[in-house]
C-alpha cells in the first residue's frame, strides 16, 4: 500500500497515495458544517449548522474536528481498513508551534494506530515538486503568505518570514469594493469568494493599475439570487494588494520587495542561488497575470541579483501551483518510507510526541 500524503490547507485538505507525478485524489474544502448537538433534522435547524475551521491561518486548531476529518479522508476517502492501517507523510506549515507537531503525531499514533509517520516543511516541498533542493517559496495561502529561504533541503527560520494575511483577506477586500461599486446588493462572502475565482487578474503594473479606475471593461455578473452586479476595476484589486499592501490598510513593502528583504539576511554567497530559484505557492498566487506581475516587479527590484522564477516540470501536474506541498511530499514519501527514516510505532512508543522533533525537522 502506497503512503498517504496530506496536505491540510486553512481552506482545501489535499490527500491522497504518494503518486508525485499525479495531482492529489482528494481536494476538499476542510472547512466543516456540524449539525446541533441535539441531532434534530428540521427545517429550522439546517440553518443552524455550526461552522468549524480545523485549521486556522495554516495551524490546526480543532483538534475534534481534524480528527473527524482525517476519519473521513482516510477511511472513506484513501480507502483504508481499520486494524491494516499504513504509513503517512503530512506537510507542515512554516513556524509550526511544536506543541502542534507533537499533538498530530500523537494523534495518528494512538488514535488511527498509524504504521509509519513523517513531517516536512512545506517550502522544501514546494522545491522539491520543482526538482530544486535549494530556493525560495512564496506561499500564499487562504489564511497567510509564508516566504521561506531553503538551503541545501533546509528552511532559514531566521531569514524566513509569515504574514498573517491571505486569500480571505483579499476576499474580504474584493467584497468592500464590491459594494462600493453596487451598493444595493448584498452579496454573500461565498459568493465573493466565487466571483474572486472566476474574475480577479493582476494588472500589468502599477500605472495599469492606476488606468482601471477610468478606463477598465465593466463585465456584469448574476448572482445565484438573479441580481445583477457589475465589475470593473474590482477585478485587479485583489492581485494589486500583493503588490500594493496599503490597499488592504496595510504599511507594508509589496510581496517582491518582502521576498528580496527576507533574502538580504542570508549570507550573500548563497542571494543567487535562492532569488534565481523562486517557486510561487498557493491557489492565489495561480491567479492570471500574476507571474507576469511579480517578474515584472522584480525587474524593478533594489536588489543586484533579481528573483527569477523556477518553471514547473512538463511532466508535473498541470496545477502544481496550488499543490506543489503535496506533490514534494509524495516526492518525499518515495524515499523515506522505503529507507526506514520516518518514525515507526517502536520509536513512538519509546520516546513519545517529541520524537518528531528529532526524526522530523
Amino acid at each position: 500500500m502506497e503512503a498517504a500524503v496530506v496536505d491540510a490547507g486553512s481552506k482545501f485538505l489535499k490527500a491522497g497515495p504518494a503518486i508525485p507525478d499525479q495531482a492529489p485524489s482528494m481536494i476538499i474544502p476542510t472547512q466543516m458544517k456540524r449539525m446541533p448537538e441535539d441531532g434534530s433534522m428540521d427545517d429550522s435547524s439546517l440553518s443552524e449548522e455550526i461552522i468549524i475551521d480545523p485549521v486556522v491561518r495554516g495551524y490546526i486548531r480543532d483538534w475534534d474536528a481534524m480528527e473527524d476529518l482525517l476519519h473521513h479522508v482516510l477511511y472513506s476517502g484513501l480507502g483504508w481498513e481499520m486494524g491494516n492501517e499504513g504509513q503517512i507523510l503530512f506537510t507542515d506549515p512554516l513556524s509550526t508551534p511544536k506543541a502542534v507537531r507533537e499533538q498530530l503525531v500523537q494523534l495518528m499514533f494512538e488514535t488511527f494506530n498509524i504504521s509509519g509517520f513523517y513531517a516536512s516543511e512545506q517550502a522544501v516541498l514546494s522545491l522539491y515538486a520543482v526538482g530544486r533542493i535549494s530556493g525560495c517559496t512564496v506561499d500564499i495561502g487562504h489564511g497567510k503568505i509564508d516566504i521561506a529561504p531553503v538551503i541545501e533541503g533546509a528552511v532559514q527560520h531566521i531569514a524566513s518570514r509569515r504574514f498573517e494575511i491571505g486569500g480571505i483577506d483579499l476576499t474580504k477586500l474584493l467584497a468592500q469594493e464590491l459594494h462600493k461599486s453596487n451598493p444595493l446588493v448584498n452579496i454573500s462572502m461565498s459568493d465573493v469568494e466565487k466571483i474572486k475565482e472566476q474574475y480577479s487578474c493582476c494588472a500589468d503594473d502599477e500605472l495599469a493599475y492606476d488606468k482601471t479606475k477610468n478606463s477598465c471593461q465593466i463585465e456584469k455578473h448574476t448572482l445565484p439570487d438573479g441580481q445583477v452586479i457589475t465589475i470593473g476595476r474590482e477585478k485587479y484589486t485583489v492581485g494589486e494588494a500583493l503588490f500594493q499592501p496599503s490597499l488592504l490598510g496595510l504599511e507594508a513593502h509589496g510581496i517582491v520587495e518582502q521576498l528580496v528583504r527576507s533574502i538580504s539576511t542570508v549570507s550573500s554567497d548563497n542571494h543567487r542561488q535562492l532569488l534565481e530559484n523562486t517557486v510561487l505557492c498557493g491557489g492565489t498566487a495561480s491567479m492570471p497575470g500574476f507571474e507576469d506581475r511579480f517578474q515584472k516587479e522584480a525587474s524593478l527590484s533594489s536588489s543586484a541579483v533579481r528573483p527569477a522564477l523556477v518553471k514547473a516540470p512538463e511532466y508535473m501536474p498541470e496545477n502544481l501551483t496550488v499543490c506543489s506541498a503535496w506533490v514534494g511530499g509524495a516526492i518525499l514519501a518515495k524515499v523515506v518510507f522505503p529507507q526506514n527514516q520516518h518514525i515507526t510505532k517502536a520509536d513512538y512508543d519509546e520516546t513519545g510526541p517529541s520524537i518528531v522533533h528529532r526524526k522530523c525537522f
